[in-house]
């Protein structure tokens, strides 16, 4: 009698998608247009495309959160072998956290606002493993730590708001990895993060691929998907425009699309004899001149740390300042005190050769009205409920405008000079792209006809061609309106671009300054040698697929 042979057939994929479509509401255009690919264990696919070309909706879908109102239909939709278009909710929550883990790009919306950062962390923990209430506290805290948060047993106790953008993106991080799942999707996954943190993730994320584990990464960066990804699908549109290995893409694209957004790259990380930085210096005293600035907070333990100390730096006319530095070294609360937003423990600010700290409420609020702020996230900046004609329209108040026949015309102007269309005036900022919003929140900046312009992270949700319009705008209003800029970044490449001179900062401290040239080419501190050392440089010859090949 002959002995049983047993066939041992090959596991199937991680991911198998045939003919993916997604729209929302029944008459809609779909946004997700016959989309088909596959993931391998211990492989990493990346999505690049601009915004609204559906690759979001994609990576969503294969996790159950395409969204209220969501129709998807395929041919095939497959989670380790499992169809999973017909999954119920429930379904979807005992995978999802578990075998599958999802970084969405808005930590701050995807952070739940009324619990403490560590708390969020341990409720993955907690559904998802036997382990006792205090050995998940000491998991928080070792998951914290290695995704380089500094102080991980006090971060742990904090709110989402009590953090900045980049220690919310790595919570984020940590609470997606808690359960080691086998599908890693991460949309955007290193977009607030400055470059030393920035390779940390990666690292991290790199460290987590395994032969039985793959890897979906959504990334407008292409230093980020030349590094990790074995494979590339560029989307345009809802549609898989070209796909291949991550040389073959990166090196050797094919398609114009695809050209163009490696173009775009090179335009907003340019090199120094290609920048669009074209400021014209003017003869003057200072627009703001900031003089030993103290700054300090009680945290949660009730110990009091220092978030700003002793900087001084001055903004010159036509000028533009660049501040770089990573998530805590303190630049968002010093752009707080030059806007007179926070009050300095000591030192002053000085605007236009007055001090914030003298003037009556009246006479600052006149001063304000010179000095404007573009946000980064511009959607949560504006009331939903607004056209973007009343958006303006609330700042052409401000500016003195009564309503009428005027201001309706300068909001058409204001919309003119950012390079958009009037008939946008009638529309609701979720029913415009990410760079039409940002347009919008440049033109609302501008109603008050101000000298100065604030920039905290203007382009660093935008995708590349998108950067290199907002950046290329930025420069042209400069050149027209004589603006003088204070442009807060963690982007080196882009800092480099736009800046004249260029502060560092590190834990409150400026740790180095001077003209951008100059530091960039010959940095004299250490953190900033190693922040420049870190920067993930776009080279198609040296992606992932060319280096295992």
């Amino acid at each position: 009698m002959s002995a049983t042979i047993k066939i041992a057939h090959p596991a199937p994929d991680l991911i198998e998608v045939d003919d993916l479509h997604v729209s929302f509401g029944k008459e809609a255009e779909s946004v997700v247009k016959g989309v088909s690919f596959r993931i391998k264990r211990g492989e990493c696919v990346a999505l690049v495309g601009e915004s609204g070309s559906g690759k979001s909706v994609t990576s969503r879908a294969l996790a159950g959160l395409a969204g209220p109102g969501a129709e998807i239909r395929a041919a095939g939709l497959r989670f380790s072998g499992d169809d999973v278009r017909d999954f119920s909710p429930r379904a979807w929550r005992n995978i999802r956290g578990k075998r599958i883990g999802f970084v969405m790009q808005d930590a701050l919306g995807s952070l739940d606002p009324l619990k403490r950062v560590g708390e969020e962390i341990d409720e993955a923990l907690r559904l998802h493993t036997p382990l006792t209430r205090a050995q998940r506290a000491d998991k928080v805290v070792e998951l914290l730590h290695s995704v380089g948060v500094p102080e991980p047993e006090l971060r742990a106790k904090q709110y989402p708001h009590q953090l900045s953008g980049g220690l919310r993106q790595r919570a984020l991080i940590a609470s997606a990895i808690a359960c080691g799942p086998e599908l890693l999707i991460a949309d955007e996954p290193t977009t607030a993060l400055d470059a030393l943190v920035q390779a940390q993730i990666l690292d991290l994320l790199e460290s987590l691929r395994t032969p039985d584990t793959g890897m979906l990464i959504v990334s407008h960066d292409f230093s980020v998907v030349s590094r990790l990804a074995d494979r590339v699908l560029v989307m345009q549109h809802g549609r898989v425009v070209e796909e291949g290995t991550a040389r073959s893409v990166l090196r050797n694209p094919r398609h114009h699309y695809t050209r163009a957004l490696i173009d775009a790259v090179t335009t907003v990380h340019a090199p120094p004899e290609g920048r669009i930085r074209t400021a014209t210096r003017r003869n003057g005293p200072p627009l703001i001149e900031v003089q030993g600035l103290h700054k300090s907070f009680v945290g949660p333990d009730a110990k009091r740390r220092q978030a700003v100390s002793d900087i001084s730096f001055r903004l010159e006319p036509g000028e533009t300042v660049g501040i770089v530095g990573g998530s805590g070294s303190g630049k968002t609360t010093a752009m707080r005190l030059v806007l007179g937003l926070e009050q300095p423990d000591s030192g002053s600010v000085l605007i236009h050769g007055k001090d914030w700290s003298t003037l009556s409420a009246r006479a600052r609020n006149i001063e304000r009205k010179r000095i404007q702020i573009v946000f980064q996230d511009p959607l949560r900046s504006f009331d939903p409920r607004y056209t973007v004609e009343r958006v303006i329209g609330e700042a052409l108040d401000a500016a003195g405008y009564a309503r009428g026949a005027a201001r309706h015309a300068r909001a058409l102007e204001l919309l003119q000079l950012v390079r958009l269309d009037g008939e946008l005036l009638e529309r609701r900022p979720i029913e415009m792209s990410g760079g039409q919003r940002q347009r919008v929140a440049i033109a609302r900046a501008l109603a008050a006809e101000p000298d100065i312009l604030i920039c905290d992270e203007p382009v660093s949700a935008l995708d590349v061609i998108v950067q290199a319009q907002i950046l290329e705008l930025l420069a042209d209003l400069k050149r027209r309106l004589g603006l003088s800029c204070l442009f807060i970044s963690h982007d080196l490449g882009v800092i480099r671009t736009v800046s004249d001179r260029v502060l560092v900062m590190l834990n409150g401290e400026v740790v180095e300054s001077g003209p951008v040239d100059e530091i960039f080419d010959n940095p004299r501190h250490v953190y900033t040698r190693e922040l420049f050392d870190a920067i993930p440089h776009f080279t198609a010859t040296e992606t992932r697929s060319a280096i295992r090949a």
